[in-house]
């Protein structure tokens, strides 16, 4: 699979390269961060290419694409993180495919992986409470001042294992210093539980920025995929 001059498996090399780069950089080891593919788009094909040349993780936006497409590459052991903004009447569905949902941002969306009455021991997943560092609204993820909150409403649930928080950072700022304002707040949020140290910020074009200020998980797409096909 190419994009160009240049081949999966060389854009791949290329950012492993520059995680790496930014890493020591940072006076941090490679080994403590977690490169997650988002294959958006692309078809399961290109997944099991990924999974070939050693990728592990796997970023999906879309509940339909993404159920397909674990179903699909079930024997290849991959580990998909759900990173879209989720509809609560999904969860459950995300669920049975998704070991890790990045995008908690709703107390709906964080109520509906809770025990019920036809589901009273449904599997634990690992979770990341999104956070919004924009004034815009409109924007995925929770505002700073409501993250206490809803890390306190992730763990009443009893089937979420909190793993950290999650941002994009804005187009508006200079990528570093919103990876700081997310670094503070994970900061905060392990005063409360202490072993949600992840955090999960960077993706193609910011992730040494993220490395930078203490992620721990990437989220990277075009840089390694090439350029997103059209929507289906």
């Amino acid at each position: 699979m190419t994009d160009g001059s240049t081949s999966l498996q060389d854009r791949l090399s290329s950012v492993r390269d520059g995680i790496a780069d930014a890493a020591r950089a940072a006076g941090r080891s490679s080994d403590d961060l977690t490169l997650i593919v988002v294959t958006k788009y692309h078809p399961a094909s290109l997944v099991a290419e990924l999974a070939a040349l050693g990728v592990t993780d796997v970023g999906e936006n879309r509940h339909q694409e993404a159920q397909a497409k674990a179903a699909e590459l079930a024997d290849l052991g991959l580990t998909w993180h759900f990173v879209g903004q989720l509809q609560s009447k999904k969860a459950r569905q995300v669920r049975r495919y998704a070991r890790v949902v990045q995008s908690l941002d709703r107390a709906s969306v964080v109520d509906a992986f809770a025990p019920t009455i036809e589901e009273p021991a449904p599997p634990v997943i690992d979770g990341f409470v999104q956070v919004n560092l924009t004034d815009d609204p409109g924007r995925g993820g929770v505002q700073p001042d409501d993250v206490d909150a809803m890390v306190e409403r992730v763990l009443a649930t009893g089937t979420i294992a909190l793993r950290g928080v999650m941002a994009v950072a804005p187009l508006d700022e200079e990528p570093r210093a919103a990876f700081a304002r997310l670094r503070a707040i994970s900061e905060r949020v392990r005063l409360t539980v202490p072993t949600a140290t992840d955090v999960s910020a960077g993706m193609s074009g910011d992730f040494a920025e993220a490395i930078a200020e203490g992620a721990t998980h990437l989220r990277i797409g075009t840089a390694i995929t090439g350029n997103r096909p059209a929507a289906p």
